[in-house]
């Protein structure tokens, strides 16, 4: 189940919400709580029922994969308080290796099976049968939390939950757990049992899942499906101007896509009284690709920064290599192919000369360049990301640059670009944090002493005119893919 089918939508989150709020604390206004009337904490049974119902999405298209993360989940909370009671020091990193190692394998077997067997054949021309493993939606994201989890316990900066329903409901919790953001126990940890219900958090939430709806919908969808026929069909007809226009496209659909994604993840969260850390921060503004990893993706940077880079040294013992192991782990995080690893490498490279020098000639450069610099690094790797098959990688690079033998500009590219303006102009303007204008304007009429109830009706009527745009569309939608299912 994906948040933006109709079945979600208009079944599956009513309906959770109905009982969640029937059966448990109501929603307390801001004066209930100014008035120290008892908070609106969660209570047990609400638990459960987000459990059965995150359980229930995600076997709704795949049920056989449900034992495999109730039984991850297990194990990790098991771990965890084998980290917690080890009486030595020996005792707690034989405990932490084994959380590491279990889990790694997990992914090994399940992700990443078919492309060691793959590698092996090439490598010693064997003839070894693939194993063939459907990959579980989710997986990198629930591994990496239960992983995140006993590393905390094992460093003392959480306590072992001792309650195994209460640590399935971290892992499990529908909101992010089939495509982030990577949420650390850590930070929710006191919302599992005390976590307040205010009318602000869901309307809050409420809007941020209607701005990410429509931007999914609006600009990821149609932005896909002209990517994926640029990019994906056959390459040979492609002109260079289709090619670039193209991958500016899968540019904007893999932004949006993801973006839009966490948006409803973090309005889930805070309509339910959980409140997940920012996943991304405007990252087509940035002026070099060291702040563009800053704003992209953030709970899979900060994880990696985190867990692996200063373990490792970070910045205080063997740099560089510490850098590229960190992004040759990030490409191959992505996917079990060797594109992802050229991409990860490919950001490792352009960071690494950053720090050498690139970034001291940025600083004294005018701020449109440093930004077109950024720009065309990144736009060029997403190629790396989108192309697994390498020799199309090869040939789509050729037509880039006017290498191969095709024309420059094809018939279909001024139509494209005049039927597309006025959406163009939308989706360039909304990378862009037009939203904090916005938001700074209802201030600024707040201050002027406006009625707060031209707020609230203005922000209510934007996320009902969202909603119902949004589900025309999906109404006429046949391409509503979330890119970052299958990683």
């Amino acid at each position: 189940m994906v948040f933006s089918s109709l079945v979600f939508l208009y079944l599956f989150l009513p309906v959770c919400l109905i009982i969640y709020y029937l059966i448990g604390s109501r929603i307390r206004s801001a004066k209930e709580i100014a008035a120290a009337s008892p908070p609106g904490h969660a209570t047990k049974a609400q638990n459960l029922i987000l459990i059965a119902a995150s359980i229930f999405f995600y076997g709704w298209g795949e049920p056989i994969w449900i034992a495999l993360l109730v039984v991850s989940s297990w194990v990790g909370w098991l771990v965890g308080i084998w980290v917690e009671q080890a009486k030595t020091t020996t005792g707690k990193k034989i405990a932490l290796v084994f959380a590491v190692f279990s889990n790694l394998c997990l992914l090994a077997i399940f992700k990443y099976s078919d492309f060691i067997v793959d590698n092996i054949n090439y490598a010693f021309i064997t003839g070894l049968n693939n194993p063939g493993f459907a990959l579980p939606i989710g997986i990198s994201f629930y591994t990496f939390q239960i992983l995140s989890y006993v590393v905390d316990v094992y460093r003392g900066e959480v306590r072992a939950q001792r309650r195994f329903l209460n640590f399935l409901l971290y892992v499990s919790l529908f909101h992010q757990l089939v495509a982030g953001p990577i949420v650390r126990y850590v930070h929710i940890a006191n919302e599992i049992n005390n976590r307040i219900h205010t009318w602000s958090d869901f309307s809050q939430g409420l809007h941020r899942v209607c701005v990410g709806l429509f931007k999914k919908v609006f600009i990821a969808n149609v932005a896909g499906e002209w990517a994926q026929r640029t990019l994906g069909g056959d390459l040979s007809t492609l002109s260079t101007a289709d090619a670039w226009l193209g991958l500016a496209m899968f540019t904007i659909q893999i932004y949006f896509d993801f973006s839009a994604y966490s948006d409803m993840a973090i309005g889930l969260g805070m309509m339910f009284g959980f409140h997940y850390r920012e996943n991304f921060n405007y990252p087509y503004i940035a002026k070099s690709v060291t702040d563009f990893w800053r704003r992209w993706h953030i709970s899979l940077g900060t994880f990696f920064r985190d867990y692996v880079y200063i373990p490792l040294g970070g910045n205080k013992s063997w740099a560089f290599r510490n850098l590229f192991i960190v992004w040759a782990l990030t490409g191959f995080w992505h996917g079990a192919s060797w594109n992802f690893m050229l991409w990860g490498l490919y950001f490792g490279v352009w960071i690494a000369l950053e720090r050498l020098f690139i970034e001291r000639l940025l600083n004294a450069l005018p701020v449109a360049i440093s930004h077109f610099y950024l720009m065309l690094i990144v736009t060029l790797g997403w190629a790396l990301f989108y192309f697994t098959d390498l020799s199309r990688l090869v040939i789509f690079f050729q037509i880039l640059f006017g290498i191969a033998q095709t024309p420059t500009i094809g018939l279909s590219t001024v139509d494209d670009l005049s039927s597309h303006a006025i959406w163009i102009v939308v989706a360039v303007l909304w990378c862009m944090p037009v939203g904090t204008w916005i938001q700074n304007h209802f201030d600024w009429c707040r201050v002027s002493k406006w009625p707060v109830s031209a707020q609230t009706l203005t922000v209510l009527a934007t996320d009902l005119f969202l909603l119902l745009t949004s589900t025309a569309l999906l109404v006429g939608q046949s391409y509503n893919p979330f890119l970052y299912f299958r990683f």
